[in-house]
């Protein structure tokens, strides 16, 4: 690393480790803070836009376009999206572990912008899309080629390839902007990913309103093409903030740090651990000073681990390891069980752009002389959610702060139990409105024949309302939760954490929606989802759902009994309380309970 200027203030720097593309360290009044973050954000407003602008609709270009039936067209959205979600463990390796989540991120760029490029060109020519066809059985239509559906698969996975680059890098680059051993900027970054989800949901907000209806209502040519004009000036927009932002530099692979760590675990099982922690190896403090990385002390928990760093003849890297590289195992490993207990909230989220829509299509969609498109009521979930977030942010936290005396109002695993406990009843007034929807549709004798049921689409609002509630809880602290319980030199994989749930919940849903059809369609009967949804019994499978949740918020709730948050690097939670003791003359609770933020 290079030295700093003569003449300033070493405090002037950022304590972090974090530097500029040359690797010198960084003025905090030159780069980072919220200046360098407006790059960030208006960037994910409009890659948001892009990407939605694909999602959103993508079920009824499916079904519309290739013909393609409602459980086949439901699961091909939903594994192409659990493959969005899932790809960002990769980038999130590239990034922690080679090129850095600068470079990482500006590659995949390319990939992405590749992927949209094409698909945008395979909704526009006519030898890439079967002919159109205006039956409204689906079945009776021309199926795509193998060609059509090479080319718009190919694009849509390429564009995948490119998410999973983007989407792990991009939010930690923007946390990264602030430094944790500030007292400031750790106030400044309670608040970043509250309005972080803002700027996603704002650019959502756009597509599933302007795009979708340009896509219903105008055509799929113009409603990809924005979209992709969306992701090309995002990125430029990005370029022009790179002045600006702090990087973190590489710091290897975290899953051959975690590695070692549990291979040398395992290889000294019979060792004895000694009883004084501090006889166990670690490095000299001034090696992680060096180096912008921080040293963590031996914890009691997942003891097992601890024989890693036990110190015997061998000095291999896979047979000893140090206290610190223990730890950060620890914490990857301890996040965990509350990995598992969000996959379940993900399968609910994946019904948004699949079956909610595809209900949409059989009700009344007029509203006076207007037409509103099916996937535009996913904008009430962006509604919801922006509105939701900002009155959490402004109200509900300066209210609870009063109560509990935490820095955050509540603790980032209570707000994402709000979430799950709204998930249930998401589900049963979903399963309730599916009942009454069906029951119009056999007294106005449209049950057999699929047509339209005479009822308003606005019937389905309250789910789609309630989503975005519930997001506000529970997806905003899942995202903050797996950056901030991560090692510092895991950040980008710990993010990657909080978008692999997304990814099991769609593959999950495939799954259970696959598995439901057919298992319901045995001895004779008829199933509960077909291709004509007015036959069909989706009340039973939303009701499934609302149990399914109700039994994983059981297993979320024993989960965070055993969860131990991790230990504060710095002292700026203690500043943030001590700042709430002089404005409420509360007494706050001690140190321990502080770092439990």
């Amino acid at each position: 690393m290079a030295a700093v200027e003569q003449g300033v203030n070493p405090n002037q720097y950022t304590q972090d480790g974090t530097v500029d593309l040359k690797g010198n360290p960084v003025l905090r009044s030159k780069r980072g803070g919220w200046t360098a973050c407006s790059f960030v954000v208006v960037y994910e407003v409009f890659e948001r836009m892009a990407y939605y602008g694909i999602s959103s609709n993508l079920i009824l270009y499916l079904t519309k376009k290739l013909h393609q039936g409602t459980v086949t067209s439901a699961n091909n959205v939903t594994n192409w999206v659990g493959t969005i979600w899932i790809t960002p463990i990769l980038g999130a390796y590239v990034a922690d572990a080679h090129l850095g989540r600068y470079w990482t991120f500006l590659i995949a760029c390319i990939i992405y912008l590749s992927g949209m490029s094409v698909l945008t060109l395979a909704v526009s020519l006519p030898a890439l899309k079967p002919p159109k066809c205006l039956d409204a059985n689906v079945e009776n239509c021309k199926k795509a080629s193998t060609l059509h559906l090479a080319v718009f698969y190919g694009a849509l996975y390429t564009l995948a390839i490119g998410t999973g680059g983007t989407k792990p890098n991009i939010s930690t680059i923007g946390a990264d902007q602030f430094d944790d051993f500030d007292p400031k900027e750790k106030a400044q970054k309670l608040s970043f990913f509250n309005w972080w989800m803002f700027s996603i949901f704002f650019g959502t907000l756009f597509a599933n309103t302007f795009l979708v209806y340009i896509q219903d209502n105008v055509g799929w040519t113009l409603g990809y093409a924005l979209p992709t004009l969306g992701l090309l000036i995002s990125i430029l927009i990005f370029l022009a903030g790179t002045p600006f932002y702090r990087h973190k530099v590489p710091s290897g692979s975290p899953f051959t740090r975690m590695a070692k760590v549990i291979v040398a675990a395992i290889r000294k099982w019979k060792v004895t651990l000694p009883s004084d922690p501090k006889e166990l190896h670690e490095l000299h403090l001034d090696e992680y000073a060096t180096k912008g990385k921080f040293r963590i002390d031996s914890t009691p928990s997942i003891r097992f681990l601890n024989k890693a760093a036990v110190k015997t003849a061998s000095t291999s890297p896979w047979r000893l390891c140090s206290v610190t590289q223990v730890e950060e195992t620890k914490q990857m490993l301890r996040m965990i069980p509350i990995l598992l207990a969000t996959f379940v909230p993900s399968i609910m989220i994946a019904q948004i752009n699949t079956l909610f829509i595809k209900q949409g299509t059989t009700l009344d969609r007029r509203v006076g002389n207007f037409k509103i498109p099916p996937a535009s009521l996913t904008g009430f979930v962006t509604l919801s959610m922006l509105i939701s977030v900002v009155l959490y942010d402004r109200f509900f936290v300066k209210f609870m702060r009063k109560l509990t005396k935490n820095p955050r109002g509540i603790t980032l695993l209570q707000r994402m139990g709000i979430g799950m406990i709204l998930h249930i009843f998401i589900m049963v007034i979903a399963s309730l409105t599916e009942r009454y929807r069906l029951n119009i549709a056999k007294e106005h004798g449209v049950v057999e024949s699929g047509g339209q049921v005479p009822l308003t689409i606005l019937v389905l609002l309250p789910q789609f309302v309630l989503m975005g509630t519930a997001d506000a809880f529970l997806e905003v602290a899942k995202i903050e939760f797996f950056y901030d319980q991560a090692p510092e030199s895991m950040k980008s994989l710990g993010t990657s954490y909080s978008m692999t749930t997304l990814g099991m919940g769609n593959f999950l849903s495939s799954f259970l929606l696959s598995t439901v059809s057919h298992i319901t369609k045995e001895h004779g009967h008829k199933g509960w989802i077909l291709n004509n949804l007015n036959a069909s019994h989706l009340d039973y499978y939303y009701a499934f759902f609302a149990i399914l949740n109700f039994l994983n918020f059981i297993f979320f709730l024993f989960m965070t009994k055993m969860y131990v948050y991790k230990a504060e690097i710095s002292d700026s939670i203690k500043v943030l309380t001590e700042e709430l003791k002089e404005t409420t003359m509360y007494r706050l609770p001690n140190q321990e309970d502080q770092s439990k933020s």
